[in-house]
């Protein structure tokens, strides 16, 4: 299988960011890597409508903030359709109605979706180490992002390294 944009969705410290840097070094032309936390980053400090994290690591989003990812989704489309290759790192908290959102972005881009599953302890004890997000967030997400979503390719990053699911991706991707 060919691809210009690999989606890889796993919840909150599952190691998705660990695998796209893999994955870059392991497949032989140069691939972007982006993450839905590059997006985060990038939106205004206090907006209406835009991203909260409640005390126990709950995600909700507004209106302000599903209009900007829809022009960020576009970009991401529109430099696979200008010859780029794309690694996208996110967080389908929607489940199937996220990997939809994508779909409907994506017409014929050719596109691989990945699933990085995890244990939800091991993604809390990652994300404790990590001391950069709510607690919570990692054991909430664990299982709500896979909820419907078909995958062409599934890792679990419990007990392997990223390189090892690196190289399960990109034996996937081999034409």
């Amino acid at each position: 299988m060919t691809a210009r944009l690999i989606i890889i969705n796993g919840g909150s410290s599952s190691g998705k960011t660990g695998i796209v840097r893999c994955l870059q070094a392991v497949l032989p032309e140069p691939w972007l890597g982006f993450s839905v936390d590059d997006f985060v980053d990038a939106l205004p400090a206090v907006m209406d409508g835009g991203i909260e994290i409640g005390p126990g690591g709950e995600v909700s989003v507004g209106p302000a903030f599903r209009e900007l990812d829809a022009a960020w989704t576009a970009g991401i489309v529109a430099m696979c359709r200008a010859g780029g290759r794309v690694i996208v790192d996110d967080v389908f908290l929607g489940g199937a109605g996220s990997q939809q959102r994508w779909l409907d972005a994506i017409g014929d881009v050719e596109t691989v979706f990945v699933g990085v599953h995890c244990a939800p302890e091991i993604a809390a004890g990652r994300e404790l180490a990590r001391g950069n997000r709510a607690r919570g967030m990692a054991e909430q997400q664990a299982y709500v992002v896979h909820e419907g979503v078909t995958y062409d390719v599934e890792v679990d990053s419990s007990h392997a390294e990223s390189v090892d699911c690196a190289r399960t991706i990109a034996t996937n991707l081999a034409p």
